[in-house]
């Protein structure tokens, strides 16, 4: 089963036009907030008409502005859950998830509202009205409807942004299990970046109406087709760079020369690598542009409750001598326990930057 969309609807700071195929697993849209997420799944829904373009859900056409097809969205067979649930107010939670399930006799209909009330954990809230629930158990009502018209597509909209951190936990899980047992196309908005990775199979990044990247999120994060893509999915490092060799670069904001594992495209500007990628070498001598390694001393340092974020200046960047954060600076992020073993080591510290973590970038 797959879902097609190939549409284009203009906004008003930029059009929105897309094109690309979901098949039966989760696909993380992510992108800032304006870039045209929510916009997009309210297209897929029939809640709002694209200019032009054409969708399609496991073959039937929902949307064709060439044949002037426009399927309402009570017939798409597509559930979707909104950031807010969109719970009635006035109906109970078996009221609410009963309100989409149609064609069924008397009998049938309590079952399948009860299935989908036990498969999300939310059985012992039948009875209760929106404004008794908290927010997971809203959540969880809200899920129970969107799957209990048995929809050939799920959209769901920053379905986790209004829970706490026990919650959210809570509720990926939830998201989790009901996307594999779903195996249908799954659209999952959102602009945070770890909850993306954790619950989407494949990834898009949407930047202004446009897709900036399409594919396995494993090799979106480890080789970010652009600059845009690789601050859009939270990389903390890049430097001005021009190629040196084939597989050398001179990063002109870091002052060093890296090797690198990926090969440099044509349009180089930049090369970049992650926060947690970057490693300290336990031999204090082994400095050098073939090992990437490099001497370094720490400008500042911040820290969460299981983390520390060091922002760090090479030596060889020497022409720098402000005491604060600079943007030739690193920035690497190391768990508290790995912290506390190299913390009081004397300095200069050595970095180690892996040619395998460095990716060149372009514009």
């Amino acid at each position: 089963m797959a879902l097609e969309i190939d549409i284009a609807k203009k906004l008003p700071d930029f059009t929105l036009e897309v094109s690309f195929a979901s098949g039966s697993g989760p696909l993380s849209v992510l992108g800032p907030s304006g870039a045209g997420k929510t916009m997009l799944l309210r297209c897929i829904a029939g809640l709002e008409r694209p200019d032009r373009g054409r969708i399609t859900l496991d073959g039937r056409t929902l949307f064709d502005s060439d044949r002037g097809v426009q399927v309402p969205t009570r017939a798409r067979r597509i559930g979707m859950l909104f950031q807010s649930y969109a719970l009635f107010p006035h109906r109970t939670v078996e009221e609410n998830v009963a309100f989409g399930v149609h064609g069924m006799t008397r009998d049938e209909r309590p079952r399948r509202v009860n299935t989908w009330l036990e498969r999300v954990h939310a059985e012992d809230v039948r009875l209760r009205y929106p404004h008794e629930l908290s927010g997971g158990e809203q959540q969880r009502a809200a899920l129970a409807r969107a799957l209990s018209i048995g929809p050939d597509a799920l959209l769901l909209d920053e379905p986790l942004s209004a829970l706490d951190t026990h919650l959210r936990s809570q509720m990926e899980a939830q998201l989790q299990e009901t996307f594999s047992a779903f195996r249908r196309p799954v659209l999952l908005v959102t602009h945070n970046i770890e909850e993306a990775y954790r619950l989407g199979e494949e990834l898009l990044v949407l930047s202004r109406g446009h897709i900036a990247a399409l594919g396995a999120k494993e090799e979106i994060f480890r080789r970010p087709p652009s600059l845009e893509v690789a601050r859009l999915t939270g990389c903390k490092n890049f430097s001005r760079a021009r190629a040196i060799s084939d597989d050398v670069v001179e990063a002109v904001d870091w002052g060093c020369q890296l090797r690198l594992a990926q090969p440099l495209p044509p349009s180089l500007t930049h090369v970049g690598i992650r926060a947690h990628h970057i490693d300290f070498d336990e031999a204090s001598g082994a400095t050098g542009d073939g090992g990437n390694v490099f001497a370094c001393r720490v400008v500042r340092s911040s820290e969460t409750p299981f983390r520390v974020t060091l922002y760090l200046r090479l030596d060889r960047n020497s022409r720098n001598t402000r005491d604060d954060v600079s943007p030739g600076d690193l920035q690497a992020e190391v768990y508290k326990e790995k912290w506390q073993q190299f913390r009081d080591r004397q300095m200069p510290w050595h970095v180690r930057l892996s040619p395998e973590f460095l990716f060149p970038l372009s514009g």
